[in-house]
């Protein structure tokens, strides 16, 4: 069974009314990247996930969640 991760980043992000570059800066990383981990493309590591949990002030589990259906 192939498992997926999904992803809260674009909604939170909507939420907070910035930008995928904003937040790109602010995580240290590229534009390219956020989109990718929006489309859920990239799965990011364990310290750039931890990044976006403590940037959105949400534990990283209700941010990034495993499934089994695409």
């Amino acid at each position: 069974m192939q498992e997926y991760i999904l992803n809260e980043v674009n909604k939170l992000r909507i939420e907070k009314c910035i930008t995928q570059e904003e937040l790109a800066v602010k995580l240290e990383v590229s534009r390219q990247t956020i989109i990718a981990i929006e489309k859920g493309n990239y799965t990011p590591s364990i310290l750039l996930a931890l990044k976006v949990a403590s940037f959105f002030k949400t534990p990283v589990e209700k941010i990034f969640k495993i499934s089994y259906e695409k």
